[in-house]
């Protein structure tokens, strides 16, 4: 579905039914790369219980390209998408770059916000440094330091360009390698470079929540992966600390693609959370 949301043509799906008593947003991660696709294949299963919300974010997947793309744009599109659907109150879930957005609408909008679900995520820019480390040092790669710093500095030429970057650190993200899924994947990407270079390059330069985060009193599930190479774990483990009222679940043996390799895992215990019957304050999930 698309509809003009504050400006901007956005894509949108919704699954499930509005008489359910809960309802989901998902906001995608790689802003100018990510969209809701994948995240409609992954939870669509929980349609049954809730309303699930999936959109594409401005300037990202098949929304339109119109500035500005900035955090608090983006946040104040979920709450514009929030009012026209007629919600009081919803449930986010944000994956990487959408943990950033999730815990910045929480921050902005405590009254219609019920809890949050913050997977693979930060809450500041330091894990980048942390990152181009990992990328140069691993050996499922060729990508140079000058192209991690303008890819993660926000100085990507152009479409072509930041395909070609993307490609070098795909292998990156899955614990185990599968080249073909990895084309497969790569070429059904939309690719949007403006939109990736204000999220690096002017957004992230002053994001950082750690002062606020205990100010937020909903509900939290904080997920993270040992192995993740892009937002080490100890970056949400952060969050879990500073949010009072949260969960932390640590995948031990896989990194920030956890959601798609473990997902009858994650769901499993999404709806634990979801149903408040997860009780412990810290979680090793040990799977295979």
């Amino acid at each position: 579905m698309m509809e003009i949301i504050n400006g901007c043509q956005l894509y949108y799906e919704i699954h499930g039914s509005s008489d359910a008593s809960d309802t989901i947003f998902f906001i995608h991660g790689g802003p100018g790369l990510g969209d809701c696709r994948s995240d409609i294949v992954t939870f669509k299963k929980l349609e049954e219980q809730y309303q699930l919300v999936f959109l594409d974010m401005r300037g990202s997947g098949r929304s339109a390209d119109v500035p500005p793309y900035s955090h608090e744009q983006w946040i104040d599109d979920i709450d514009e998408l929030r009012k026209k659907l007629g919600l009081e109150k919803i449930i986010l879930h944000g994956s990487s770059y959408g943990g950033f957005i999730v815990q910045e609408y929480v921050l902005k909008y405590p009254d219609h916000t019920k809890s949050i679900v913050l997977n693979v995520t930060a809450p500041d820019n330091e894990h980048h440094y942390k990152a181009i480390h990992n990328a140069l040092d691993s050996d499922k790669t060729g990508i140079d330091k000058e192209e991690l710093e303008r890819l993660f500095g926000g100085k990507v030429k152009s479409n072509k360009d930041f395909k070609e970057l993307y490609k070098k650190i795909l292998p990156l993200y899955a614990m185990k390698q599968d080249k073909e899924a990895q084309r497969k994947k790569l070429e059904q990407i939309y690719f949007h470079y403006a939109t990736h270079n204000a999220a690096f390059h002017e957004n992230l330069k002053t994001f950082d929540l750690k002062s606020r985060l205990p100010e937020i009193s909903v509900p939290a599930l904080v997920v993270a992966g040992k192995h993740d190479w892009i937002i080490p774990s100890a970056y949400s483990r952060v969050i879990a600390d500073l949010i009072p009222n949260s969960i932390f679940v640590l995948f031990e043996n896989y990194g920030h693609s956890l959601v798609r390799e473990q997902e009858d895992y994650y769901i499993s215990y999404l709806e634990k959370f979801l149903k408040s019957e997860l009780n412990e304050d810290e979680i090793i999930a040990e799977v295979p």
